[in-house]
């Protein structure tokens, strides 16, 4: 493998051979740089897409502070090259790189992959060869990096159970040191590589999926899934933090324009709105708050340490959290004149919410996102989003009035439940929202309208649900296309194929390991971009394994199957699921938690941390907002 040295020499002959060359040289503001031979643990911090999207992952830019401040420990980053680099670094014999050392990631001891979605699968398997690490678990050595995963997409991590030696499962602020420790004290013991597995299976919340083994039946379904050692725990229950920790504050200034150049600062994470298509929603649970001092703090220091005129306060819904006004207001006094620009990613939108519309009127750029789902009240009851149209009318009047001249709506198809009558309803409800705005603009209105198309996740009531057929989408998609042909309107859909392709991965089983090694081999790359995505490439490989697409789609599951993902435990019980998902089907809504306590398992699952974290710490079921009992929520997202 080429030393650090080899690999700056070559570079400097390439780079200005691919677009955009400052996705590859490092060397940003706040990058860390420390002493390679003066650490005792080197940590590769890979993100599977490009530079350009990857730079601004809140979970990387945790890690790689938190790593950072630890003396022992050295992190540096990764991410995909796009194909144009990737064909010159294979064909000069460059191997994937960290950006701050431009050390080789098969140097590092630690190979972590953050995996925030299903379609960047092959984008790990790539990096992986890039690297000169063996793709498969079984074909490393002590020689090799310990290649570890974590993220959302890890809740169901079977199928890439082949090329991950250990999964992070949950919050990984702790996590991620105690997984350090072990590493470390295993790297002086001497030992081989299984010793090393096995002692970080016995870590609360990491999950290696070698120490167990899987037995199907000849239905396809699972049979068994069983530890292949004593010691191993049966469940990996995952992993939470009480309080929040303190935020990252040295957010690195990328070289070039990416997707985000701004400050983004958690206020609150966890969400208690019990929507039940939401696998974030479920998995994030429960809510807990940063105080308003803290993220103050938080805003300051990163302002000044990066120069970014733009702070985007991050959560799963804004409004939910108890101090919003407050906090508003406070940012707007400690940097007015400053020409800092505010953004909220989802707000509620009620009388306390009107008040946030005056707050950022003076952040006004255009645009407003509202995300309604469904159009009826037969859908919202199913998906449990009870927003009422009249409600969204007036929201769209509110909004249009204080001179927003966009408006974005969100709408969800496909759902099995789902009759053409609830698609109709989607076009009217948008005909109308953009009359609002002709009320207040005239012609200046404009309405963007996307239709997404539903995706049964794992960990969620609709986990037991089919995906609706290529078919049935089209069929839904050809109507609102024709329906929604007015000024005024633009609409966007997801490619039916691409929605198939996300239900394929997000519930797949070990069995589909296979299928995405194929298909890599085959050419897929970036499968979450629309010009590199080719379903047929898929269907091949599943085929070639001897494995139905349809058996992972379009297949309602009985509620005693064995799901893929059921050792992994995220505190909500799968009788709360089940229950909620026989509710969907009649049509019966679930109230707000923090009105009412459901007892979905979260409290009882992690109640040593909820007695040692009293108070606000946790804004879980049992604890009161100040939200009105008969409010109504939908989600709003500042464009900026």
């Amino acid at each position: 493998m080429l030393t650090s040295e080899q690999i700056a020499d070559r570079l400097e002959r390439i780079l200005l051979t691919v677009q955009k060359p400052g996705r590859y040289v490092g060397g940003e503001l706040n990058q860390v740089e420390k002493d390679w031979d003066k650490v005792e643990t080197r940590v590769a911090l890979a993100f599977p897409d490009i530079y350009d999207i990857g730079l601004s992952n809140l979970g990387l830019a945790i890690f790689y502070e938190n790593l950072n401040k630890r003396w022992d420990v050295l992190a540096e980053r990764a991410y995909a090259p796009w194909s144009d680099m990737e064909e010159a670094m294979r064909s000069t014999g460059i191997p994937l790189y960290s950006l701050e050392s431009k050390h080789a990631l098969s140097d590092f001891d630690i190979l972590a992959f953050t995996l925030p979605y299903e379609s960047i699968y092959t984008n790990v398997l790539n990096m992986l060869d890039l690297s000169g690490v063996p793709i498969f678990t079984k074909d490393r050595n002590t020689k090799h990096p310990l290649v570890i995963a974590g993220g959302h997409a890890a809740f169901n991590p079977e199928p890439m159970y082949a090329f991950i030696d250990a999964f992070a499962i949950g919050e990984g602020e702790e996590l991620f040191d105690e997984i350090v420790d072990v590493y470390q004290a295993w790297k002086r013991s001497g030992q081989n590589r299984p010793a090393l597995l096995q002692q970080l299976a016995m870590i609360s919340g990491i999950y290696v999926p070698s120490l167990y083994e899987t037995t199907y039946r000849d239905d396809g379904t699972i049979d068994s899934f069983t530890p292949l050692q004593p010691d191993v725990p049966l469940t990996i229950q995952k992993r939470i933090v009480g309080h929040l920790p303190p935020p990252p504050t040295k957010p690195i200034v990328p070289l070039i324009n990416t997707v985000q150049n701004r400050v983004a600062v958690e206020i609150m994470r966890g969400c208690a709105r019990g929507c039940r298509f939401c696998h974030a929603g479920m998995v994030n649970r429960p809510v807990r708050e940063r105080p308003v001092a803290e993220v103050l703090e938080a805003i300051t220091a990163s302002l000044d340490n990066s120069g970014f005129e733009e702070v985007a306060l991050l959560s799963l819904s804004s409004s939910d959290y108890t101090h919003i006004l407050d906090l508003i207001q406070q940012v707007s006094d400690r940097f007015k004149g400053e020409n800092l620009r505010i953004s909220l990613p989802s707000l509620r939108i009620e009388s306390l919410s009107i008040d946030l519309l005056e707050m950022l009127r003076e952040n006004r750029s255009g645009g407003f996102t509202l995300a309604p789902e469904a159009a009826t009240e037969h859908m919202r009851n199913i998906i449990n989003k009870p927003i009422q149209t009249q409600q969204l009318l007036d929201v769209a009047g509110e909004i249009y009035s204080r001179g927003w001249t966009t408006i974005k709506l969100y709408f969800m198809i496909g759902h099995p439940s789902e009759t053409l009558e609830d698609v109709k309803a989607i076009a009217e409800v948008c005909k109308k929202v953009l009359a609002e705005g002709q009320k207040a603009l005239g012609r200046k209105s404009k309405l963007h309208v996307g239709v997404n198309t539903f995706v049964p996740k794992p960990h969620t009531p609709f986990q037991w649900v089919s995906c609706d057929t290529v078919e049935q989408m089209r069929t839904k998609q050809h109507y609102l296309k024709n329906a929604l042909k007015i000024p005024g309107i633009k609409l966007n859909w997801s490619d039916p194929y691409e929605t198939i392709f996300e239900s394929l991965l997000s519930r797949g089983d070990r069995r589909t390991a296979n299928a995405i090694f194929d298909a890599w081999q085959h050419g897929a790359r970036f499968d979450a971009w629309r010009e590199y995505f080719n379903y047929q490439t898929w269907q091949t490989a599943f085929t070639e394994n001897g494995l139905m697409p349809e058996f992972y789609t379009n297949r309602e599951r009985g509620l005693d199957e064995h799901l893929p993902w059921e050792h992994i435990r995220i505190g909500v019980h799968k009788s709360f699921l089940a229950d909620e998902y026989q509710r969907s089907q009649s049509g019966i809504l679930r109230s707000y938690c923090r009105e009412h306590c459901h007892a979905c398992g979260i409290l009882s699952d992690y109640r040593d941390l909820r007695r040692e974290n009293p108070g606000d710490a946790w804004k879980c079921p049992e604890v009161r907002s100040s939200v009105p009992e008969q409010s109504v929520e939908i989600q709003i997202k500042a464009i900026k």
